[in-house]
């Protein structure tokens, strides 16, 4: 069973940063692709980011450049570090993952966490 746990959400204001962390269970490995979707309130999911196996990255363009994400396989934690976070950059974010590729969109990867609420204000 995969198990995957959010966390470092919170309450930012405007142009501040923070570091979303995904704990993920033993089971994931190397072989694994992980990545990050969002879901504003009210709004659709949204795909932010992804990270293969073999270390090639995607992201939404709405992030691009402001976002990086990173992966520790020694921790199996997978990072998105946000910068320059804007008002609409406030949702649930998910972290995801799926043995072998990433697919797209990101939200119908096969393991998906709880979610860590990010809310930026002006």
């Amino acid at each position: 069973q995969v198990h995957l746990r959010e966390s470092g959400g919170g309450s930012v204001q405007a142009g501040g940063s923070l570091r979303l962390s995904c704990a993920a269970s033993a089971h994931i490995s190397r072989e694994f692709c992980m990545g990050w979707f969002r879901q504003p309130p009210g709004k659709e999911r949204e795909g932010v980011a992804y990270l293969q196996k073999n270390g090639d990255t995607w992201y939404s363009d709405s992030v691009k450049g402001r976002f990086t994400i990173s992966r520790d396989n020694a921790k199996n934690t997978l990072y998105l570090e946000m910068n320059s976070l804007n008002l609409e950059d406030t949702a649930m974010y998910f972290c995801v993952a799926e043995y072998g590729w990433c697919r797209r969109p990101v939200f119908v990867m096969d393991h998906r966490g709880q979610g860590t609420q990010v809310t930026v204000s002006s």
